[in-house]
C-alpha cells in the first residue's frame, strides 16, 4: 500500500508539539524576511571582493578571507545556535544572533580599514548562523506536523530567494554605490528585533551544559581542512583531521557532548543528510560558477548575470506555497522520489548546454533551483518526524553544519578544477565540472532510494 503522510504520523514516533504560536503565520513571515537578508548577505558580498581589494590595495588572497572565515564561522555558529536551543530560549537566542549581525553591519558601514571589515564579516557570521536552524527548531517545536511542511517551504524558498537577490543586489549596489551599502543592507534586521520580541512565545531556560571543547575541536578541523582546499598546505589536512578525530573522542566520553553521538548512529537521519549536502553541492556550485560563465563567457555585467539567475529564484518562491501543501497533504515521500532526478537533470542539462546558450542556462537553473527548494523542504521537514524532540535542536545544526561545509567544499573543488583544465576553453572547463557534478545529483538519487526503503520496512513494515 503507499504510505500516506496520515500513515506516517500515526505510525512514527512523533516529536510533541511543545505548544502553539498565537500568530504563527506573522511568525513565518518575519522569519522569512530575517532568513532571505542573511542568505543576501552571505551571497552579496562575493560581488564586493575586486573593489575591496583595491580600495585597500590587498592581495586577492587576503581579500578572500572575508569569504573564507564568514563561512568558517557561519558553519560553527549554526551548530552552537542549535545545540544551545536545547536548555536557551529560542527568543534569546535569535535576539543576540541578530543584534550581532546588524550590530557589526553598521560598524562595517564605516569601517575604514580591512581588519575591521574582516572583523565585522566574522561577527556577522556568528550571529547569522543560527536563524535558518532556529526557524526549523522553532517550526519543529510549535508548529503541528500537518502544517509543519509548509512552514519548512516557506523558509527554504525564503533560503533560494536570498541566493538569488544576492549577486543581483550585490551587483547592482557595488556598481552604482559602493560596498560599504551592503553593511547598510543587512542592518536592516534591526528593524525585525521589536517584531521577533513580540511574536516569539516566552520559554524558560533548562538545566544543561554547553560542550566548548567540542566545540573548539570542530571549528579547528572544520577551518583547517576548507583553508587545505584553497591552499594545498598539507598540514593544514592534518591539523583538520587530526582535530576530528578528537572531536569525535570527544563527544564519546563527554556526558553532554556538541553534536550527540546518537545522530551519527541514526541511519535514517544520515540518509537525508547526504542527500541534502549533494543537493546543496549542485546549487552552491552553480550559484558560484553561473556568474562566471554569464560575464566571462556571454560578456554580461554583474549585475545582469544576478537578474539571470533571478527568476529561478523567484519561481522557488511561487512555487513554495504549493511545495509546502503537497508535503503536509501527503507526506515527504513523493518528493524524495521525484526532487532528485530533477537535480540529475538540472546538472545534465547545464553540462550539455552551459556554454551555448545564456536563456538555456537561465531556463536550467529554474529547474535546479525548484528541486533545491523542494527537496530542502522535504528533508527538513522529514528529519523533524524522525529525530527525538531531545536531538531535534542538535540535529538540524548539524545538518545545516555539513550542507553548509558542503556547499563551500564544492566551491573550492569547481575553483581548483577550473586551475586544473586552464588550457582547454571555458565553455569546456564549465561542462566538465557539470558532468562531475551529475555524480552528486546521483548520489541524491541513490540516498533517497536507500532510505525510503530503509523507512519502509522499519516504520511501515511494507
Amino acid at each position: 500500500m503507499k504510505p500516506t503522510a496520515t500513515s506516517y504520523a500515526a505510525e512514527a514516533p512523533q516529536p510533541s508539539v511543545s505548544g502553539v504560536l498565537a500568530r504563527e503565520g506573522l511568525t513565518i513571515l518575519v522569519f522569512s524576511v530575517a532568513v532571505i537578508l542573511v542568505v543576501m548577505n552571505t551571497a552579496m558580498f562575493n560581488m564586493a571582493l575586486p573593489g575591496i581589494t583595491s580600495d585597500f590595495r590587498i592581495s586577492a588572497t587576503s581579500a578572500s578571507w572575508i569569504v573564507t572565515g564568514y563561512s568558517i564561522m557561519f558553519a560553527i555558529s549554526s551548530i552552537t545556535f542549535s545545540r544551545l536551543s536545547d536548555f536557551v530560549p529560542l527568543r534569546r537566542l535569535l535576539m543576540i544572533g541578530l543584534v550581532a549581525l546588524g550590530g557589526a553591519g553598521l560598524i562595517g558601514f564605516f569601517s575604514q580599514s580591512f581588519l575591521v571589515l574582516l572583523l565585522c564579516r566574522i561577527i556577522q557570521a556568528a550571529g547569522a548562523g543560527g536563524t535558518v536552524s532556529l526557524a526549523m527548531v522553532l517550526f519543529t517545536r510549535y508548529i503541528p506536523l500537518e502544517r509543519r511542511g509548509s512552514a519548512m517551504a516557506t523558509i527554504m524558498s525564503a533560503v533560494a530567494l536570498g541566493l538569488g537577490l544576492g549577486p543581483v543586489v550585490g551587483g547592482l549596489v557595488v556598481e552604482n554605490l559602493s560596498w560599504h551599502w551592503l553593511f547598510a543592507i543587512t542592518a536592516i534586521v534591526l528593524l525585525l528585533l521589536p517584531l521577533f520580541a513580540w511574536l516569539l512565545p516566552k520559554e524558560l531556560p533548562k538545566r544543561g551544559s554547553f560542550d566548548a571543547i567540542g566545540g573548539v575541536l570542530l571549528a579547528v578541523g572544520i577551518t583547517s581542512l576548507l583553508l587545505f582546499l584553497t591552499n594545498q598546505i598539507w598540514a593544514l589536512l592534518a591539523l583538520g583531521v587530526g582535530a576530528l578525530v578528537l572531536f569525535v573522542l570527544r563527544i564519546r566520553l563527554t556526558p553532554d557532548p556538541f553534536v550527540l553521538p546518537s545522530l551519527f548512529a541514526n541511519r535514517r537521519y544520515l540518509l537525508l543528510a547526504l542527500a541534502g549536502m549533494t543537493a546543496y553541492i549542485c546549487n552552491f556550485s552553480t550559484l558560484f560558477l553561473l556568474p562566471q560563465v554569464l560575464t566571462k563567457n556571454f560578456d554580461f555585467t554583474v549585475g545582469h548575470a544576478g537578474l539571470v539567475i533571478f527568476p529561478g529564484s523567484l519561481l522557488a518562491i511561487i512555487a513554495s506555497r504549493k511545495i509546502g501543501k503537497v508535503i503536509d497533504r501527503h507526506g515527504n515521500h513523493g518528493i524524495l522520489r521525484y526532487g532528485p532526478p530533477l537535480l540529475l537533470l538540472s546538472t545534465l542539462l547545464f553540462a550539455l548546454l552551459i556554454g551555448h546558450s545564456w536563456i538555456a542556462a537561465m531556463f536550467t537553473y529554474m529547474i535546479l533551483s525548484m528541486s533545491f527548494t523542494a527537496l530542502s523542504s522535504s528533508l527538513s521537514n522529514e528529519m523533524s518526524r524522525v529525530l527525538p524532540e531531545s536531538s531535534i535542536g542538535s540535529g538540524m545544526g548539524l545538518f545545516q553544519l555539513l550542507q553548509f561545509f558542503s556547499g563551500a567544499f564544492s566551491v573550492a573543488m569547481a575553483t581548483t578544477a577550473l586551475e586544473w583544465q586552464h588550457t582547454l576553453p571555458l565553455s569546456t572547463a564549465y561542462s566538465n565540472i557539470y558532468w562531475g557534478l551529475s555524480i552528486s545529483a546521483g548520489i541524491a538519487i541513490a540516498s533517497a532510494i536507500w532510505y525510503r526503503r530503509h523507512s519502509g520496512r522499519v516504520v511501515i513494515g511494507e
